[in-house]
């Protein structure tokens, strides 16, 4: 199988890479650029887990090809950070609990970061519809809500 060669910015790092054609997003980043923040889930498009962004939108990355993304920009969890400084949402879903087994957590914050880039001051209805690609096992939502209003709260000032 011929192979394709991508560059994409990870993190605001540009990396390169030969990719199959039917080689997905996921794949390129767990197993090539060992990014393990992003997780399997149900590998069709179900849970959410796999969620990264894309140009800075959300994108399941188990169900998108990475020659598709040739030329874009990926940000995982780990690209959050800035100088060793959690971002305000890393900060708020650990100082709130807003999570239990972390499976779900980075691809809920990352999710929480579109939505509050597209709407800095969401209700509780609108962060629901929002996050509901992503589902979660272990919490009853209730935190990971709370914690993004706070974020939001935090990140007017």
């Amino acid at each position: 199988m011929d192979r394709k060669f991508i560059r994409i910015i990870v993190n605001g790092e540009l990396k390169e890479a030969y990719v199959k054609p039917n080689q997905t997003l996921l794949e390129v980043l767990r197993d090539t650029l060992d990014i393990t923040s992003v997780k399997y889930g149900c590998g069709t498009g179900d849970c959410g887990n796999c969620t990264v962004l894309v140009d800075g939108k959300p994108v399941l990355s188990c169900l998108t090809l990475a020659t598709t993304v040739d030329g874009k920009e990926i940000l995982t969890v780990e690209g959050l950070a800035k100088d060793g400084e959690l971002h305000t949402l890393q900060k708020k879903f650990v100082e709130l609990g807003a999570f239990q087994c972390g499976y779900c957590t980075p691809a809920m914050i990352l999710t929480a970061k579109s939505l509050l880039d597209e709407n800095p001051n969401p209700t509780v209805e609108e962060i629901k519809d929002y996050m509901s690609g992503v589902l979660c096992r272990c919490t009853g939502y209730v935190k990971i809500i709370d914690a993004i209003l706070a974020a939001a709260k935090e990140m007017k000032r």
